[in-house]
């Protein structure tokens, strides 16, 4: 029977109920208090369906673990020969099962985006699903060859829930197993682990970030699953998860409101621009910084898969030089800039030619007027010249 009443003192602690016979008996929970139809959540309903369909096999003992805060449990013990069996229930104050669940689940949430990026993670998480979920592993290294998302879907499914029962059955015949066929164990776990290791090498890790975020998606509801079954009281395990989610995506509402803030401080607040203008050093290096960063830039593009490299080849005068800057070459060549530095460097000709164009242009003008003059000259005197030696039309001969 149930008590109502919670305490926080019980948060990790656990009721277990153990049963033991000298001969086998048939251990059933009875479930006429409980209808499946009548579940009031999800995760009582799948409790309910999953007590129906496993039913336990006969054996000499059986342990149980009680939730202490849910509904009252009633069961059967059916002996097969009349025979004494004893039930003891035994209840920890700290059970650190709980604690190791409830801890891996806090771990899992929070380094999940980093777990799901991590190669060592990746071959770990192979092989272990791999070695406990064959079917389930078989099933993701065929997927390219399923077209259909709802088949696979499907498949996925039933896959699972024949992992889970396998393990189920399993969990109880472990020792047993164990002790009869540690040979056959051990030759399993290290072909399956072999070979699921060398389907996750030829595929590799996870490099798509819709395939990441998928997988960390899943661990962060693993995780919530780990906490809720580290915590035993269900109500404090489902504030845990709120708390958590909660302080997951905390950061995008809250740098909305930072922004939104900022935004309204801004309007409100009226505050002059004051423009600067650069200094010579500034602008050098400024324009350093974006030439580098505007060719790091141009290599990226044409390196890209979205670039015609035969169109520009086809174009370019030099494609050698070319494709020697897209694999990182300068794109100035030793001989262009000594050429450059000739020319319009210090003691460049382009630089005494801007030097010397002050003083160059007036000789050339008085030059040029001297000369102009001296032709002047040399006319009127050639003009005077002509006309002392010509003769006079007006001249008459006496005899």
């Amino acid at each position: 029977m149930q008590n109502e009443t919670m305490h926080l003192k019980y948060i990790w602690s656990s009721i277990q109920v153990k049963i033991n016979s000298t001969e086998m008996f048939k251990f059933a929970p009875f479930l006429a208090e409980s209808n499946c139809h009548n579940s009031e959540t999800v995760i009582a309903f799948f409790k309910c369906v999953v007590q129906i369909a496993w039913q336990s096999e006969a054996s000499k003992e059986v342990v149980i673990n009680i939730n202490q805060y849910g509904e009252n449990v009633c069961f059967t013990v059916q002996p097969y020969e009349k025979a004494l069996y004893t039930v003891s229930v035994r209840r920890t104050r700290v059970d650190r099962k709980l604690i190791l669940l409830f801890v891996a689940g806090v771990f899992l949430f929070y380094f999940a985006n980093a777990l799901s990026r991590s190669a060592v993670f990746f071959y770990s998480a192979g092989v272990a699903l791999g070695v406990l979920a064959t079917l389930v592993f078989l099933l993701l290294a065929l997927k390219r060859f399923i077209p259909k998302h709802s088949t696979f879907a499907i498949l996925m499914s039933g896959c699972w829930m024949s992992s889970l029962y396998f393990i189920y059955c399993l969990k109880g015949e472990m020792k047993w197993l164990w002790s009869e066929y540690r040979n056959y164990l051990l030759g399993y776990l290290l072909t399956v682990g072999i070979i699921s290791f060398l389907v996750c090498y030829k595929h590799g890790p996870l490099t798509n970030e819709r395939s990441i975020t998928l997988l960390t998606w899943t661990l962060q509801l693993i995780a919530f699953i780990l906490i809720y079954f580290g915590v035993s009281i269900p109500q404090v395990a489902y504030a845990i998860i709120t708390i958590l989610f909660c302080s997951k995506g905390a950061c995008y509402p809250l740098g909305m409101v930072c922004f939104v803030g900022r935004k309204i401080k801004n309007l409100f607040k009226s505050k002059k621009r004051v423009f600067r203008f650069l200094t010579e050093e500034e602008y050098r290096e400024q324009a350093e910084t974006e030439t580098v960063k505007a060719l790091e830039e141009l290599r990226s593009f044409c390196r890209s898969p979205d670039f015609s490299s035969w169109l520009a080849v086809s174009k370019l005068q030099s494609p050698k030089k070319f494709a020697n800057f897209v694999l990182g070459s300068p794109h100035v060549s030793p001989a262009e800039a000594s050429a450059y530095d000739e020319q319009y460097g210090i003691g460049g000709s382009f630089l005494e030619q801007q030097l010397f164009s002050t003083l160059t242009v007036p000789e050339q003008n008085q030059l040029a007027s001297t000369t102009q003059e001296d032709d002047y000259e040399d006319e009127d005197m050639q003009e005077l010249n002509e006309s002392e030696y010509a003769p006079h039309s007006n001249s008459t001969v006496s005899f």
